[in-house]
C-alpha cells in the first residue's frame, strides 16, 4: 500500500521545495486571514511557482464566497478546493459547478456521529478530508490545524465512496499507528511539520514524507 501525503499550510518556498523534493503529492495553501498559515494570492502563486508538474495544488477555503475564491484563481492555478468551514452540501455543488474544480469538503469528527456528515457529503464532493473537531472550551481553535487527534478507531473498517484524506494531529511519530487504524492512503499533515504555527520545517517534511513512504 503506497501512503500519499499532503502537506498543507505551505506559506513559502523553502517549505514548497522541501515537499516536493520530498515526494509530496499534494501541497495546500490556507486563504483564511485568522490562520498564522495564511497566503495572500499572489504571494500562493509565486511559492506554486516551484512545485513541479504533478503535484496538486489545493487552496483551502473556510466559508469563503465565490467572488473570493474567484479572485484567488484569478492568480494562481488551484487543481482542487478544499472546504474547511460549515459549508453545506449545497454550497459544494454550487461551487464546483462555479468554478468547475474538485471539492475536497473537511469533516470535523469527535464522536461516532459525527461520520454521519461524511455520508452525506460524499454524496457531492469529489474527496473527504477527517479532521479532528475542537473542543467548545478551545475557544482560540482555528478550523483546522490545531494539533489536535480524534479517535482513530472510529474509521477502523470503514469504506467510503469517494476517495479520503486523513488530518488531524498526524506527525512522524504516529503515522504508522493512524495508517494501520483506520486504513487510510492519503495522510493530510500540517502542524505536525512545522516548528511552530505557521513555520513549517524543511527537515520535518521530508522525514514525515519519508516515514509514509515507507509505510
Amino acid at each position: 500500500m503506497t501512503i500519499a501525503v499532503k502537506i498543507c499550510g505551505v506559506n513559502d518556498r523553502v517549505a514548497a521545495k522541501a515537499a516536493a523534493e520530498g515526494g509530496a503529492a499534494f501541497v495546500g495553501l490556507v486563504f483564511y486571514p485568522p490562520s498564522p498559515r495564511f497566503v495572500k494570492p499572489r504571494q500562493a502563486a509565486d511559492i506554486v511557482s516551484v512545485l513541479p508538474a504533478g503535484i496538486e495544488r489545493v487552496g483551502l477555503f473556510v466559508d469563503a464566497g465565490e467572488g473570493a475564491i474567484e479572485d484567488v484563481l484569478s492568480k494562481v492555478r488551484l487543481d482542487m478546493l478544499q472546504l474547511h468551514g460549515d459549508e453545506s452540501p449545497d454550497d459544494v455543488v454550487a461551487l464546483k459547478a462555479r468554478f468547475d474544480l474538485p471539492i475536497m469538503k473537511a469533516i470535523k469528527i469527535a464522536a461516532a456521529e459525527d461520520l454521519t456528515q461524511g455520508e452525506r457529503y460524499a454524496a457531492v464532493a469529489d474527496w473527504l478530508l477527517f479532521d479532528a473537531k475542537p473542543p467548545k472550551a478551545m475557544t482560540s481553535a482555528l478550523p483546522g490545524g490545531n494539533a489536535l487527534r480524534f479517535d482513530w478507531e472510529l474509521l477502523a473498517g470503514r469504506k467510503w465512496p469517494k476517495p479520503w484524506m486523513l488530518s488531524g494531529g498526524l506527525r512522524e511519530e504516529n503515522l504508522e499507528e493512524a495508517v494501520r487504524i483506520t486504513g487510510a492512503t492519503v495522510i493530510d499533515v500540517s502542524s505536525g511539520v512545522e516548528i511552530s504555527p505557521g513555520h513549517k520545517d524543511p527537515a520535518r517534511i521530508r522525514a514525515f514524507i519519508a516515514t509514509a513512504k515507507r509505510l
